[in-house]
């Protein structure tokens, strides 16, 4: 074994992966030689900073578990549904989340809510933060089942540990007393302290009519509606304008 192949296993087994790749290309390719010692060393350590933020963000990404890949550069700001491209970078820098502040996403079905939503995850994630991804419907349906098996307050401190939670689908259907009071457990835990993104198809001012207890209404609209960032959509189906978009003629170009 030459001391080059050592090196090599010697970098993998210290979890050094990104060097060990540098390492073992430059040495194929004859490049190490036409680098000075430092340069060359600038090189391995970039490799290895590129290797454990990338191997971060896909674990990031697959605890997020999103419901679509997206992306902030696969928004379209063509489509006319209320939402300009300026706001939407203003928020895509995450700003927001670093100051623990909330969203709420509102708009008719169809809008792009949930791609929108999933798209500031996506990029939460790529500055670092832990996100959460999930339907209404599905949180509350396993903070139930926690409370069952007595894993409740673990589940709600995992929670509150995430830097964004997304609810999506909220208002679908009106809360039960048991949801009701886990969103209001939610909220309470991370007000100030963390962020969270609702995407909804109903209309802000419904949301006491969907929670269904004014009291706990009250507590949970106050503590995020009144000072969260808002995306209001308009318009028609998403999937409407590019079935129209696909089904029209191209148009000559000269």
């Amino acid at each position: 074994m030459n001391n080059n192949t050592a090196t090599m296993e010697k970098l993998e087994r210290m979890s050094l992966h990104g060097m060990a790749r540098s390492l073992r290309t430059a040495l194929e390719a004859g490049g190490g030689s036409q680098m000075s010692p430092e340069e060359f060393l600038s090189t391995l350590v970039d490799a290895e900073w590129d290797d454990r933020k990338d191997r971060k963000l896909a674990r990031l990404l697959k605890a997020a578990r999103f419901r679509y890949r997206a992306g902030v550069e696969d928004v379209d700001f063509g489509l006319r549904r209320n939402l300009t491209k300026a706001a939407f970078l203003r928020l895509a820098d995450c700003r927001w989340i670093k100051d623990h502040q909330s969203l709420i996403i509102s708009g008719p079905c169809g809008s792009g809510k949930s791609f929108l939503a999933s798209a500031l995850g996506q990029q939460a994630c790529i500055y670092g933060y832990r996100v959460l991804y999930c339907s209404a419907s599905k949180l509350f349906a396993e903070l139930k089942l926690s409370k069952a098996d007595g894993s409740y307050l673990r589940e709600l401190g995992k929670i509150a540990r995430r830097d964004l939670i997304v609810v999506d689908d909220f208002g679908l259907e009106p809360l039960d007393a048991p949801s009701r009071l886990a969103l209001l457990e939610i909220l309470e835990d991370r007000h100030e302290r963390a962020s969270t993104l609702i995407a909804s198809q109903l209309p802000v001012a419904k949301w006491h009519e969907a929670i269904g207890e004014p009291t706990i209404g009250d507590a949970i609209c106050d503590r995020i509606v009144h000072t969260a960032h808002r995306i209001e959509l308009k318009g028609e189906s998403v999937r409407k304008l590019y079935a129209q978009r696909t089904s029209e003629p191209e148009l000559v170009k000269e």
